[in-house]
């Protein structure tokens, strides 16, 4: 078993600025608490990133969200909770062809030594554990420390 500790101290946060990738799912709200619970009230910088996935019937310029208050209600969540908490947080909605290209690259382009994602634990057909097409690639490609927050195994799993 690894153990992991955080250390922080006044003069070093443990990130300087955090992109967290929010899709709308159980997790999204951990996802933040947690970024927020590491963040340093004025001394670290959160970016929520909300992407939706244009497929190739789309252009990118097309308008795929329309008339639908979802994107903004994920993001306000996150943004909601991070205003309690008292830490800064920019909210950003993207349309990309692949999702983790979008939240590897927003990440990029504005230097953040972090990014954190939620994994929701499903099963593919067969049994084994599905960890999608999105944390993988941002595993692979993204410049900075990736954190995944993995959801709990269900108990009739554990076994």
């Amino acid at each position: 078993m690894v153990r992991f500790e955080v250390v922080t101290t006044p003069d070093k946060p443990v990130f300087q600025r955090a992109v967290l990738g929010l899709n709308g799912g159980p997790l999204d709200s951990a996802v933040v608490r947690l970024a927020c619970g590491l963040a340093q009230t004025g001394r670290s910088e959160l970016v929520g990133v909300h992407v939706i996935e244009a497929d190739w019937s789309h252009e990118l310029t097309d308008d795929l969200v329309g008339d639908s208050a979802v994107p903004q209600q994920i993001l306000d969540a996150a943004e909601a909770i991070a205003e309690r908490a008292r830490v800064p947080m920019t909210t950003v909605l993207l349309q990309a062809r692949n999702v983790g290209a979008a939240i590897a690259d927003e990440a990029a382009q504005r230097e953040a030594d972090l990014i954190v994602l939620g994994l929701p634990y499903r099963r593919r057909f067969g049994g084994d554990f599905d960890e999608g097409k999105v944390i993988p690639y941002v595993l692979a490609n993204a410049r900075s420390r990736v954190w995944v927050v993995r959801e709990a195994q269900p108990a009739e799993d554990a076994a």
